[in-house]
């Protein structure tokens, strides 16, 4: 699933929020750094909307693990996930049997929710808790974790909340506020890897009509954490803390290899579609007036893989562009002998 429009705006994913307004900063932190997380609920609704809630937190960055709104012990990966011989995997799980408490104590991260209030009352915030006190069926909610933050926490953001729950703000409001901070703290995190990257692209003018593109640089995580000191997130985040030990582990997480094989990919074709522009504004005739047939047709040859290769992957440029280059292609072809024209229009 990608993620759109954060669902953090309706109703009860508030009411679920409401205990754990203070860890939220943290929580957005381990969905950012894909850490495999169980959310014990009161009622399927709750662990869904909960469980959607927290992966649509990082937008507009795409969660890229595995998340389970609903998880029974019908569903198919119960053993794999309840193993005590490897690593929980990267994956989010919503449940709502008390029989999980033991099945899954020994997960890194595990947010118990209780029955939620309707009322406007400000529900009693939950503690995070060491995984030790997570063995009864009647343990009580709260975030069960060892994780310490890499950020310190933006205490002004949980009292302006809390407070608003108390005076009954209206929850488009609250949702409003939330969502607005989770957007810029998301962003000032993806700022300097997108200011990074775009450095990884070769210069316009090194993209000549007659050479393959040149490749696009390979990321290099060291060379990226020496720009932080410059460009990194404290230009647009007041929050103070460890952000190179945050980017450090984001490395390692299926979330950064999903952000950067879409980037690259979407670079690689801006590259490619720069490269078939470059093409069409070259004289190509004049640069085949003293070329062999056989370098005459392999030029044909790779425009119209070109040409393919743009259709094939949808690239995004301009109609008018292809036109031209067909015509071109037309038009070498012309040129050659007919025996040799025969050929290339029959493949």
């Amino acid at each position: 699933m990608t993620n759109q429009e954060p669902v953090l705006l309706s109703n009860p994913v508030r009411r679920c929020f409401q205990p754990i307004l203070i860890h939220i900063q943290m929580l957005w932190e381990l969905m950012l750094l894909g850490e495999p997380i169980v959310v014990m609920a009161p009622s399927p609704t709750v662990s869904s909307e909960t469980i959607l809630a927290l992966t649509s937190s990082i937008s507009p960055l795409k969660y890229c693990c595995d998340y389970r709104p609903y998880f029974t012990i019908h569903d198919s990966e119960f053993k794999e996930y309840t193993t005590r011989t490897q690593a929980p995997p990267n994956v989010v799980l919503g449940v709502t049997n008390p029989f999980f408490i033991k099945t899954f104590q020994y997960w890194p991260h595990i947010i118990r929710i209780g029955d939620l209030k309707m009322s406007g009352d400000l529900p009693k915030q939950v503690k995070v808790k060491k995984h030790t006190k997570l063995k009864t069926l009647d343990t009580k909610p709260g975030v069960y974790t060892a994780y310490k933050t890499f950020l310190h926490k933006d205490k002004t953001l949980s009292k302006r909340l809390l407070k608003g729950i108390q005076r009954k703000r209206p929850s488009e409001v609250q949702s409003a506020i939330l969502r607005r901070h989770l957007l810029e703290l998301t962003q000032s995190f993806i700022i300097p890897l997108e200011r990074y990257l775009v450095s990884l692209m070769p210069l316009q003018r090194a993209v000549t009509p007659w050479k393959n593109p040149p490749q696009i640089r390979p990321f290099s995580q060291d060379e990226f954490m020496r720009t932080l000191e410059h460009s990194g997130p404290q230009l647009t985040s007041v929050l103070k803390g460890d952000w190179i030990g945050l980017y450090s582990r984001f490395f390692r997480s299926p979330n950064f290899d999903g952000w950067y094989r879409q980037r690259h990919k979407e670079m690689t074709q801006k590259l490619e579609c720069l490269h078939l522009e470059i093409i069409c504004e070259a004289d190509l005739l004049a640069w085949i007036k003293d070329k062999s047939e056989v370098e005459i047709v392999d030029l044909v040859l790779k425009l119209r893989e070109k040409l393919v290769k743009a259709h094939h992957q949808q690239l995004p440029v301009r109609e008018e562009v292809l036109q031209k280059l067909e015509l071109y292609i037309e038009t070498i072809i012309s040129s050659l002998p007919e025996d040799l024209q025969v050929v290339l229009h029959r493949h």
